[in-house]
């Protein structure tokens, strides 16, 4: 297993996202991370070799990102993949069948999808609950449960869990906790440090930040759950390439930067909306009109760059807004540096059943923007003359 070296641990944010696990190339002195655009290295002997044999086991490339990643996220080990959803899928090959899962009811759909049509067949069992009510989420660990899965704040409807008092909960009952951090970014939000066993991030979104390249990451302190997740990254191969690792590091140097943009925007953003008359509710973390607004005070270091709402005239309403953007662009996926807007029920959840969208409030009407960090005069100016196009 790769042993990650972070000698920018300590150091500041941006510091990290710069330098962390992109020491200068030793041949040449290049000061950014090789592509080593490479499937095989050559030995010196039968089984002497440098550290490096075979790419889906080991690429320097990813090597970088996964340290730079780890250190960000306040972690020891990294583990990349090709999307989130791989990611995602390796994990649950952690566990086996028999096995159960406590899973945030509000979860990205291609989670939803792969739990319930992928892994339920194949024995693993799943009971989904609102994580944000803690006697609920207790109550729903069993003697078979092995994991909690978490996203705070949640995909579409940002609900924000207690993640602290969640990962407790799970080891109490002799769980691991795994906290999919995507939203947020490390920059806002940190779960190791709140008590999560896993980190998993689709850094395709802002991670990457654009909309360029598909990529994922599993992020842990724990050398055995590491030891687990390298042997299964190699043995199933679903690895990111040498060009994509490199892609993301690139955009990962301005993570800090892009953050505290989306952020600044989305709250400008979000309050105008409220007071929108069109607008029938906004939810965003940085209102103090979200349900759990304190804890995302204490939890996390800033709001995010995501925005929920929902429009009054239900889909129709919303069919015309969307059609009449043009700043905004109407397209699935997130946390890129231009702004997007989509509709959850028909596009990023439809793969969630119409009575379990029904259920959790992913209604016809329901609007999810991902802020950019365009200027937001014209942000807001687009806004409105989608709104006075209803």
């Amino acid at each position: 297993m790769h042993k990650p070296e972070h000698s920018y641990k300590s150091k500041g944010f941006d510091t990290r996202a710069i330098h962390a696990g992109q020491e200068p190339e030793p041949t040449t002195g290049a000061i950014m991370t090789p592509i080593f655009q490479t499937s095989t290295y050559v030995q010196s002997s039968p089984g002497v070799h440098t550290g490096y044999e075979y790419s889906r086991t080991q690429n320097p490339t990813r090597h970088a990102l996964e340290d730079c990643l780890a250190s960000l996220e306040g972690g020891e080990y990294g583990v990349a993949f090709a999307s989130g959803c791989a990611a995602t899928s390796t994990i649950m090959h952690t566990l086996k069948a028999g096995d159960h899962i406590v899973c945030g009811d509000d979860v990205y759909g291609g989670t939803y999808r792969v739990f319930t049509r992928v892994f339920a067949e194949m024995g693993l069992d799943y009971t989904f609950v609102d994580t944000t009510d803690l006697e609920a989420l207790e109550a729903a660990f069993t003697p078979e449960t092995k994991m909690l899965w978490l996203e705070s704040p949640t995909n579409p409807l940002l609900k924000i869990t207690d993640i602290r008092k969640a990962c407790e909960i799970a080891h109490s009952k002799g769980a691991i906790a795994v906290v999919d951090n995507t939203f947020m970014s490390p920059y806002f939000q940190q779960p190791l440090s709140l008590g999560a066993d896993m980190v998993v991030h689709s850094t395709t979104k802002f991670i990457n930040g654009h909309s360029d390249v598909v990529g994922g990451v599993a992020i842990t302190n724990d050398a055995e759950i590491a030891k687990k997740l390298h042997f299964l990254q190699n043995s199933m191969g679903a690895v990111p390439a040498p060009m994509d690792c490199w892609l993301t590091l690139r955009g990962v140097k301005t993570l800090g930067v892009r953050m505290r943009q989306h952020a600044a925007n989305a709250v400008e953003i979000a309050s105008w909306l409220e007071a929108h008359e069109k607008v029938e509710r906004v939810v965003f973390p940085g209102l103090e009109s979200h349900p759990q607004y304190a804890i995302a005070q204490e939890q996390m270091n800033g709001p995010g760059g995501m925005i929920t709402f929902f429009l009054k005239g239900g889909l129709e309403a919303s069919r015309v807004m969307l059609e009449s953007v043009r700043v905004f662009a109407l397209a699935e996926s997130l946390g890129g540096v231009e702004s997007l807007i989509e509709h959850p029920a028909i596009m990023t959840h439809a793969s969630v059943p119409p009575e379990v969208r029904a259920e959790l409030g992913i209604s016809d009407g329901l609007i999810r923007l991902s802020v950019g960090i365009e200027d937001l005069d014209d942000l807001m100016a687009d806004l409105e003359q989608a709104l006075d196009a209803i």
